[in-house]
């Protein structure tokens, strides 16, 4: 999930991701200086079929103000 505002919190991506499945885990990216939230999170989920679900459900939608872009995560 990208764009994510600074007021973001593991609580409320995992709570917005398990509307649409089992969360197992939310890593959320923070800037070292300011312990602000840096612009994006992975959340992983249960199943590839929840994932997607998730994704397609909340992509280009508004997340506290700010357009949101959630895909999936190209593996290195």
């Amino acid at each position: 999930m990208s764009n994510l505002p600074s007021a973001a919190t593991k609580d409320v991506l995992t709570t917005t991701f398990a509307k649409y499945g089992s969360v197992l885990s939310v890593k959320l990216q923070r800037d070292p200086a300011g312990q602000l939230a840096h612009c994006y999170a992975f959340v992983e989920m249960n199943t590839t079929a929840e994932a997607r679900v998730a994704a397609s459900a909340l992509n280009a939608t508004r997340f506290d103000g700010r357009l949101v872009s959630v895909s999936r995560a190209a593996r290195s």
